[in-house]
């Protein structure tokens, strides 16, 4: 999740349909904080994607279709890139399921199959997992990812990594997340922490778990927590270009300067209509498919 990102699929404001009344009735059913401001948002996501372009990112955009909801621009949460393909997830948000064939479509005709899916009673979504390094996943539980989702990822990943490199299993690691706000609520595992570096996160330390924080400290992370007074704008939600760069909310000025401060370079957009509004950060707009 901090290797240079060289290629990463978004969804835009348009193709995901916030320009469309039938789509944007429903906007205190998805969650979101208020009717969404499309203008703004199609504005904050085209500062967002020069911003990746401006780094060395290719940049694929998913196409419209009308089974995306508003959702479909937190393009991170349908999908899961591995090396051996794309591993489709199974939404707890039921409104969200018809993404993961979107995803697997127009990823076909890049060239990258599908590994497998995620299936009933399964559920998961992309938001809650972190490669905590290139063998190992940390998966959350809660609302929107359940056991049996985490049982059938661990399944699809048994597989023996071998080319070029010595036989290893992934390694799918749980960790259960808070009750927070209630099921209504989108609370995945990375609104509490950001990989920044191979050894650095981003964290929102009072809201993991104590086992989650001796598993991370025992593996020897070390971490940056959030200014408290920004967790509700996001601020725990970073994405990491590689080499020390990372894309904030401009909204997030304390924490962001805490991230330069520790010597990371940081890059801002504003994201108050694009982000703040339907709860997903600069990660959950990308699904990221090729890092160096």
């Amino acid at each position: 999740m901090t290797g240079e990102l060289l290629r990463v699929m978004v969804c835009s404001p348009v193709n995901a349909g916030w320009n469309d009344p039938s789509r944007t009735e429903v906007w205190q059913e998805l969650g979101f904080q208020r009717v969404p401001d499309f203008a703004r948002a199609k504005r904050e996501h085209e500062i967002f994607c020069a911003l990746l372009r401006e780094r060395g990112a290719e940049v694929v955009v998913l196409p419209a279709s009308d089974f995306l909801t508003l959702d479909a621009v937190y393009a991170h949460d349908a999908s899961l890139a591995t090396d051996l393909g794309l591993l489709l997830m199974n939404p707890g948000k039921k409104s969200r399921r018809p993404e993961a064939a979107a995803h697997a479509s127009f990823c076909s005709q890049l060239g990258i199959p599908v590994l497998g899916e995620i299936v009933t009673p399964g559920i998961s979504e992309s938001g809650d997992i972190v490669w905590l390094d290139a063998q190992t996943l940390l998966i959350g539980q809660g609302f929107r990812t359940n056991r049996s989702g985490i049982g059938q990822i661990r399944a699809l990943l048994s597989f023996e990594i071998k080319p070029g490199r010595p036989s290893r299993k992934i390694e799918v690691l749980s960790a259960r997340l808070p009750y927070g706000a209630g099921p209504s609520a989108c609370l995945h595992l990375m609104s509490l922490m950001s990989m920044l570096d191979e050894r650095t996160m981003l964290v929102d330390l009072p809201w993991l778990t104590v086992d989650t924080v001796e598993l991370l400290k025992a593996r020897g992370f070390r971490f940056i927590e959030i200014e408290p007074s920004e967790r509700e704008t996001l601020a725990c939600n970073v994405l990491s270009l590689g080499h020390k760069r990372l894309v904030a909310i401009e909204e997030n000025s304390k924490t962001n300067q805490r991230l330069r401060d520790a010597g990371f370079e940081v890059a801002t957009f504003p994201g108050s209509a694009l982000c703040i509004n339907g709860g997903g950060g600069p990660t959950c707009l990308t699904r990221p498919l090729m890092r160096g």
